[in-house]
Parts: structure tokens; sequence; C-alpha cells
């Protein structure tokens, strides 16, 4: 009896079949789309900068003798070559003043980063660049000299190109003028707080 019912499922699967055409469609393999990310990256930023004779203490939040504090611009572009690793350029320049103040500054840095989480990373920004410093309508100050820079930063990741940043830069120190804010010969020192953002394209 078993036999027989065997045989009656059997001849009624392959009747199915037949009737159906006898043909079993292959399961097509879906298309998944990799969005690429680019190891090429642009930034723009605002910076809040402290100028001043090397005698004068920092200080972003206050006016002091001997400091002039600047709102900068600063544009950037880099490269990762991996998560790790990145070498990026930095160009900013003063839009407004504290006093009379016109200043702009460069720097090309090598970018070690240690990424924490998924999102959030810290980095350093070590390298050269230079400074330029000028009175604004008259030969108040005059810098332009070059040395190493530094920095420190933390980004964060807003979407799979574009990332978020805050880091200090200490773009000069003990940086030789031939005047600054009057007075001949001084040694200056100049340090930058930034905020931006970054797109991978």
């Amino acid at each position: 009896m078993k036999k027989i019912a065997l045989s009656v499922v059997t001849i009624a699967t392959m009747s199915s079949l037949a009737f159906a055409g006898g043909d079993i469609a292959p399961v097509e393999p879906v298309a998944v789309v990799v969005d690429e990310i680019s190891p090429f990256y642009m930034g723009f930023a605002l910076s809040a900068v402290s100028t001043r004779n090397s005698r004068t203490s920092l200080d972003f939040f206050s006016d002091k003798n001997g400091q002039d504090r600047t709102g900068d611009v600063s544009v950037l572009a880099g490269y990762d070559f991996n998560e790790y690793i990145a070498l990026e350029g930095r160009y900013m320049t003063s839009i407004f003043d504290e006093d009379y103040l016109a200043r702009s500054s460069w720097g090309i840095y090598a970018k070690p980063q240690y990424p924490v989480t998924e999102a959030f990373s810290v980095y350093a920004l070590l390298g050269y660049g230079g400074m330029r410093v000028n009175g604004k309508g008259r030969s108040f100050n005059h810098v332009n000299e070059t040395g190493f820079q530094w920095g420190i930063g933390v980004s964060y990741a807003v979407s799979d190109h574009a990332d978020v940043f805050f880091d200090y830069v200490n773009i000069a120190n003990d940086m030789d003028a031939d005047v600054f804010l009057g007075s001949p010969f001084e040694e200056v020192d100049s340090d930058a707080v930034t905020v931006g953002v970054t797109y991978n394209f």
C-alpha cells in the first residue's frame, strides 16, 4: 500500500512539472550596488586665531596687550591612504579682526588618525607651513616666515561621505617678525581652533 501511495505522489508531481512546461526558472542573482568612497576629500571651516608676541600668553576669549584675534576662513584638501594615515593641506585667511591685523597661513601635514569607533576618530597634524601678517592699511606689522606646525583634533562621521571636525593647530612658535604691533624684531606665536566639515567624493 505504501508503494502504491508513493507512486501516486511521484506521478502527480511529474505531471505538474510537465503541465508547467517542465522548466524550473533559475534564481537570478541580485546585483548589489556598492557606494565607492574616494580617498580624496575637501573641506571648509571657520577658525578663531590668536596671533601675539611670544611674551604674551594665549587667550582666545579676551582682549590682551600684545595679541590680536582674528576670525579666519579655512579651506583644506587631503588624501586618506588608509584609515590610519592621511596627507592634508590647509589654507587660512582672516575675514575679520579684533584690532588691525590681517593674516593668512598655510600648512602641509602628515595626519596620523585612529578610529575609536566606526564614526568617531582622533587625529594629529604634523607638518610644515608658513604665515604672513600685515597691518591693515599701514606697515604696522610684517611677518612672513615658515616653520614646523602641529595640531590635534577629533572628527565624527555624519554620513558615509561627510565628517565634521574640531581641532587645535599651533601655526607659529617664536616666528621672527620685522615689525609686530609696532615693535621691531619681535618673535610671534599664533594658534587656531577650527570647526569644519570634510567631504569624501
